[in-house]
């Protein structure tokens, strides 16, 4: 019931960041690490645009930085 009232751009982040998690649960590190970066450049976009609440941006921005912190180092 509460997905319905989910915006557009949250639906949207919280696909980047499912696809994130799976790449990382997979060991796809470099797909992990692009979804990474779209995650903290969609986010930015959408908040600059004025598409995400403060409480919104907020949580995915604690959740960037949460897998950020954890990839530090990710490549091959």
């Amino acid at each position: 019931m509460f997905g319905l009232l989910k915006s557009a751009a949250v639906k949207e982040l919280e696909q980047i960041a499912f696809e994130l998690q799976q790449n990382l649960e997979n060991n796809y590190k470099d797909a992990a690490q692009n979804a990474r970066i779209r995650l903290g450049e969609r986010l930015e976009a959408l908040w600059q645009d004025g598409k995400l609440k403060e409480k919104e941006y907020r949580r995915f921005s604690v959740l960037y930085t949460e897998y950020s912190a954890k990839m530090t180092g990710y490549h091959h």
